[in-house]
């Protein structure tokens, strides 16, 4: 793809239930230079998922080898299941022109700022990192937002408001925070941060 606009690597981090995914969606649907990143894990398909566009699916020890040969950005265990983000992945995108989103959570975050220090100054991955933290306005609205979706038990409810105490904690770590109470204006304000930072 030719583009005039620069390749941004774009972490986006939220609470369960600030609309981290909804933003993603509609930010793929409006701008055709932005792709998904897709990630690897080693638990099995479900349903109609499709090998290398749902995920990267692989076995333990094919994920362990690539652990051990530094191919991944970021990678974590979740659930007995591992998942990560391999470094190919981002780079041909970026070096392809298109900027590259990531849905990921904090610690992962983290790991990505990390192996950033790692890289040459000039690196496609180090120019292009923006990491963007997505919150809403009070844990009463998150449990709110929680609550209405139906899609947990009362007690996973309260974990997930534990974790995001904890993950609120982290959005300092961040470049930009954004509000999620409005979902319009959201739109208009991660894309004006893109827009910003492509152009700088």
């Amino acid at each position: 793809m030719s583009s005039s606009r620069k390749p941004l690597l774009i972490v986006l981090s939220a609470a369960s239930g600030a609309g981290k995914s909804s933003l993603c969606r509609e930010l793929l649907a409006r701008r055709p230079d932005v792709v998904y990143s897709v990630s690897c894990t080693t638990r099995a398909p479900r349903g109609g998922e499709v090998d290398g566009k749902s995920y990267h699916f692989m076995s333990e020890a094919e994920f362990r080898r690539r652990v051990e040969a530094g191919d991944f950005l970021e990678y974590a265990q979740v659930h007995g299941n591992w998942y990560g983000t391999l470094r190919q992945t981002v780079e041909e995108a970026m070096r392809g022109g298109y900027s590259i989103v990531l849905d990921i959570d904090v610690q992962g975050a983290q790991q990505f700022r990390e192996r950033l220090a790692d890289l040459p100054e000039g690196h496609v991955i180090r120019k292009g990192f923006v990491d963007i933290f997505v919150q809403v306005s009070s844990m009463d609205e998150l449990r709110r937002r929680l609550e209405q979706r139906g899609e947990d038990a009362p007690d996973v409810i309260e974990k997930r408001l534990t974790n995001a105490q904890r993950e609120l904690a982290a959005a300092p770590d961040y470049r930009y925070t954004m509000i999620n109470d409005d979902f319009d204006r959201a739109i208009e304000a991660l894309l004006g941060i893109i827009d910003k930072e492509q152009s700088t």
